[in-house]
């Protein structure tokens, strides 16, 4: 059967938009899906990965679309409260596109072949990373210069990593090249003494698992930084300095784990790491399951609330990556995740009138941003969705619902107690 044009192709997946009701700014979840506050959100068990898919396609859809028909910058807006939108027009872009293709890569490597589930949504991505590092292309983005460029291609390389075969192995090859150049481009880019030096590692990362040529320092600097910056308990410093805000997840766990599992099969002057790291990364996904309210809700503190529910990137990755706690049930990580799920984007006003995020947390709220948030940060929030990965019979999708710690906690049931990580 011969490939569809490009023309057809566009034509057919613009189409299917409407199924999930893209182009407004109604709720994505029915009335009394997102609870009131202080209200208790009811898990489920047999329709929250259906919820998952039906939110990642709203979110995503958008950028992905867009992007494909080279008309990203013409048709996204660029709302930024605080730094204004002139100041961040030149890294929101990529900025949202990093973030969406991070957020989806698990998903895409498991249900991206052609005619699968993620399949469209997989074609989509590579026609998007076509446009994003075509010189003449309209869409073409900012891999060079100001320091946001490293973030978010940064972010575009966690995406390729978790997703090799349904987004590296496709493209051709002068595609690849250009994807090469990007990220050697960046090099000239100097990180902050902080969570940026996880940005410089994983592209390094991302170039030494695709055989390209790549240099070990900013992996190193990355790794022996985190380690010496480690606060105990399960928790990193941002740079020397301990914050309180949700970096942890947000970046830096999620960030080391994978970096220093892609360099393993390539350079073993990292493994003496692992096993420390895994155990803070496992401490720390206790940690955050023990954060989310009986609502659904969490603590507003710290920097980057507007990324919403990608405060569990942690959590929704060590789920995916089989990684949860002992005592830690698949379903009752299921059913937390998706209750901040339903809070944090199936509130009135999280979409404007043509389906993209706007800035907040629980809906509308534009002075919570930050001077660096435009409406392509937004789209960290993605990075809850990476369960997505896993098999639809996973115990993960199939345990019974069940509730999580601070329902059980608040409701009277007894519950053991939490202990802190103790590193011999």
């Amino acid at each position: 059967m011969p490939a569809p044009s490009r023309r057809s192709f566009l034509r057919g997946i613009l189409a299917a938009g409407g199924a999930i009701g893209l182009g407004t700014g109604r709720r994505l979840l029915a009335a009394d899906a997102v609870p009131q506050a202080g209200a208790a959100a009811e898990p489920e068990a047999g329709s929250d990965r259906d919820l998952w898919i039906q939110t990642l396609d709203r979110v995503s859809r958008p950028v992905l679309e867009h992007l494909a028909a080279d008309r990203l910058r013409a048709r996204m807006p660029v709302e930024a409260p605080a730094g204004g939108p002139d100041a961040r027009r030149p890294f929101s872009h990529l900025e949202a596109f990093g973030r969406t293709v991070s957020g989806l890569a698990p998903w895409l490597e498991a249900f991206g072949e052609t005619g699968a589930e993620a399949g469209r949504t997989a074609e989509l991505v590579r026609r998007g990373i076509e446009r994003a590092t075509n010189p003449q292309a309209a869409d073409f983005m900012n891999f060079r210069h100001g320091g946001q460029a490293l973030v978010d291609t940064a972010f575009l390389s966690y995406g390729l990593v978790l997703a090799p075969t349904a987004l590296w192995q496709p493209l051709g090859d002068d595609v690849k090249i250009r994807v090469g150049d990007a990220l050697r481009s960046t090099r000239a880019l100097t990180p902050g003494n902080n969570n940026w030096l996880l940005f410089s590692a994983m592209v390094e990362a991302c170039l030494a698992k695709f055989g390209a040529q790549w240099q070990p320092e900013p992996i190193d600097r990355a790794v022996r930084s985190l380690d010496s910056w480690y606060k105990g308990d399960g928790i990193y410093g941002d740079g020397p300095e301990f914050h309180w805000d949700y970096y942890n997840s947000y970046v830096i766990q999620p960030f080391l784990t994978t970096i220093l599992e892609t360099m393993r099969p390539i350079d073993p002057r990292w493994k003496g790491y692992e096993a420390r790291v895994a155990g803070r990364a496992l401490r720390y996904a206790a940690v955050q399951e023990r954060m989310i309210a009986p609502d659904g809700s969490f603590a507003p503190v710290g920097r980057s609330l507007t990324y919403r529910c990608g405060a569990f990137h942690h959590l929704a990755h060590q789920a995916w990556r089989g990684r949860l706690p002992a005592g830690l049930g698949a379903g009752q990580v299921r059913c937390a995740l998706s209750a901040v799920i339903r809070r944090t984007l199936g509130a009135e006003d999280t979409f404007d009138a043509d389906g993209w995020l706007r800035v907040g947390l629980c809906g509308a709220q534009p002075s919570l941003a930050e001077t660096y948030i435009s409406t392509g940060s937004l789209y960290l929030c993605l990075l809850a969705f990476h369960p997505l990965g896993l098999p639809r019979d996973d115990a993960f999708w199939n345990e019974p619902k069940a509730d999580w710690t601070q329902r059980r906690a608040w409701s009277g049931r007894d519950l053991p107690a939490d202990h802190a990580l103790r590193e011999t």
